[in-house]
């Protein structure tokens, strides 16, 4: 049983490592089209001009927390970060280093023990999730020209 427990992890593991070898592909293909990033930046300046992601925003504040816990709307910091990168030149490895940087700096280091850590991941990923699908909403909704 321990084997095809192993045997199924491994695939599961091929899986999401395959799944991300084609989404790089795809990325990839998307950032050696200036007028595609162009037009794609547009739009996601668009959705923060346009206030478009209040409420997302709300979801954020968790007013109903202890204040000494609330968590500054890092998920937008990093999206913010993630775009001034996105340029038709820029290199995939780039856009994940930002990525994996502010993970450093917003959940990694403010970790103080491995329960907190696990706390404040799930957090952040519950949270960058949700934006994520609003943005894409949006774009699909609103910004049908950003989202192609």
């Amino acid at each position: 049983s321990s084997s095809l427990t192993e045997a199924r992890e491994f695939v599961k593991r091929l899986r999401r490592q395959t799944d991300l070898c084609n989404m790089v592909k795809t990325v990839r293909a998307l950032l050696n089209n200036n007028s595609t990033v162009t037009v794609l930046r547009s739009g996601l300046h668009a959705i923060f001009n346009e206030k478009s992601l209040d409420v997302t925003k709300d979801l954020f504040l968790e007013k109903f927390r202890n204040p000494k816990k609330r968590q500054k709307n890092i998920q937008l910091k990093c999206l913010k970060n993630f775009i001034s990168l996105l340029t038709s030149s820029t290199d995939i490895r780039d856009l994940l280093s930002c990525l994996s940087s502010d993970l450093q700096t917003f959940v990694i280091k403010p970790s103080k023990n491995k329960e907190a850590f696990k706390e404040q991941a799930s957090d952040f990923m519950l949270k960058w999730n949700l934006l994520l699908s609003n943005v894409g909403k949006i774009l699909t909704i609103n910004r049908t020209d950003s989202f192609g």
